[in-house]
């Protein structure tokens, strides 16, 4: 993963960040497998309550195409 002058292509430590809040549980009550990305370094997530439902929230870097295929579903 090399460094990039341009923030929407840098996938390092130094990129700027963004999240997503994803569904913890399918219909059925079942939880989701998390894994890591393998496209971005600073991609981390959290366990999140809100309004009432559990959610896990992702970061990622805001150019990792993961983070970008997310945002736009």
């Amino acid at each position: 993963m090399a460094e990039t002058s341009d923030p929407q292509l840098d996938v390092t430590y130094r990129a700027p960040v963004g999240s997503v809040d994803l569904k913890a549980f399918d219909d059925n009550g079942n939880s989701y497998e998390i894994h890591a990305c393998h496209d971005c370094l600073p991609w981390h997530a959290e366990v999140v309550v809100v309004a009432g439902k559990v959610l896990v929230r992702e970061w990622h870097a805001v150019g990792c195409p993961q983070f970008q295929e997310l945002i736009r579903d």
